[in-house]
């Protein structure tokens, strides 16, 4: 058993962090004190990206993208987490789901957003369809050469800037036939509803859109009638594996902060973190951190070794649940350790305490995660979480 790094994955880790220090760093504050980046900006990353092959990492090289493994993902997602104000999102990753297009789709939307021509946004959460998306209240009926869909999205991430809509939407009005569709933007009937502000001061919004008699074309259809819920588990599974890993960075950079504030702090004529009570935070954002890059790691390795849907969605539940609710902890204690300083917002700890707050919430909020396991553990066993 070898737990080291191979040489690639060592180059790709140094490649990131060069590429999140010198190309996301940089424009943290605008993002901060903008509550966003500007279009010159956004180009400037978007150039960057495809420079430095970042483009796409989750698509196949045939489709545009980089085709990274999950493993590979993740060594980017760490590093990319360490940057704050959802910077990394200027780098972007095409749904998931957009692997089940057809190959009229993948040349219409898929092969274009892989190259940076084009941005898509997952619309699935409504006002009463959160944890449960069976409430899901937008529909989709059949019109004479396609479709009509109706409703309403809320937390449509990167919606301000996405020119389509991968539309969740249920057939007929029936929870059992849940469909996505393509929908451009500039459709008549789509109109933004507003642009609701958040805690963080990220990059890009989470608009909410109304969808009002809206026709697609019968092609707009991704996948099949009713297969929903299994891509949107798909891209659950890749979303929460990027929150996990970009947690970890997170984690990480506080940690590095608040280290090197106290060694360099003096107060009663020593650097704070002479200590106990300084030295014993440090100690526990360590360990913290150590085992959650561990299960990390190992998680995201063995999901690349199976196409097992329902396991997937069962670890990669786990290691959502236990990463986000780790750099809540790592980040509170940073800013601690900062103390006046940790709540200025020119701080970075202060922006990932504020940042990473979010992510026990989306793509699944914590007590839903514990819901998924807790249901494995009494299907499968407490082995699921417990072997190896």
């Amino acid at each position: 058993m070898d737990f080291n790094l191979s040489k690639e994955h060592l180059e790709l880790q140094a490649k990131a962090k060069e590429f999140t220090e010198t190309v996301l760093f940089p424009h943290e504050m605008e993002c901060e004190e903008n509550d966003g980046i500007s279009r010159e900006t956004h180009q400037k990353i978007i150039d960057a990206t495809l420079a430095w092959g970042f483009n796409a990492p989750n698509h196949s090289k045939e489709d545009g993208g980089q085709g990274f493994s999950i493993f590979e993902q993740t060594i980017l997602n760490e590093q990319l987490g360490k940057a704050t104000g959802a910077i990394w999102d200027a780098l972007w990753y095409p749904s998931y789901p957009m692997r089940f297009a057809t190959q009229a789709q993948k040349e219409e939307y898929l092969i274009p957003t892989c190259q940076g021509k084009r941005r898509d946004a997952y619309a699935i959460t409504e006002a009463d369809a959160g944890s449960d998306p069976t409430q899901c209240m937008t529909r989709a009926d059949k019109v004479e050469g396609g479709w009509k869909i109706n409703g309403e999205k809320w937390f449509v991430t990167i919606g301000d800037i996405a020119d389509y809509i991968l539309v969740h939407a249920h057939v007929d009005g029936d929870s059992t036939k849940p469909t996505v569709f393509f929908v451009e933007k500039n459709l008549p009937g789509v109109e933004l509803k507003r642009t609701p502000l958040y805690t963080h001061h990220f990059a890009f919004k989470h608009p909410e859109y109304i969808f009002n008699d809206v026709i697609v074309g019968e092609d707009k259809i991704l996948g099949e009638i009713g297969q929903g819920y299994d891509m949107t588990k798909d891209w659950f599974v890749e979303a929460r594996l990027g929150i996990a890993a970009r947690c970890v960075g997170g984690a990480i950079r506080a940690a590095e902060e608040a280290n090197k504030f106290a060694a360099e702090r003096i107060q009663f004529g020593q650097p704070i973190n002479n200590f106990q009570a300084i030295e014993f935070m440090l100690a526990d954002m360590g360990v913290e951190i150590m085992a959650a890059k561990s299960m990390l790691y190992r998680l995201s390795w063995e999901i690349d070794q199976t196409s097992d849907r329902k396991l997937n969605h069962a670890k990669a539940a786990a290691l959502k649940l236990y990463c986000s609710e780790m750099v809540g902890r790592v980040c509170d204690k940073a800013v601690q350790i900062l103390g006046g300083r940790g709540y200025m917002r020119e701080q970075a700890v202060e922006r990932l305490w504020r940042d990473t707050r979010v992510d026990r919430i989306w793509e699944g909020t914590s007590e839903i995660q514990r819901v998924i396991i807790s249901g494995q553990i009494k299907k499968r066993g407490l082995d699921i979480y417990t072997g190896w």
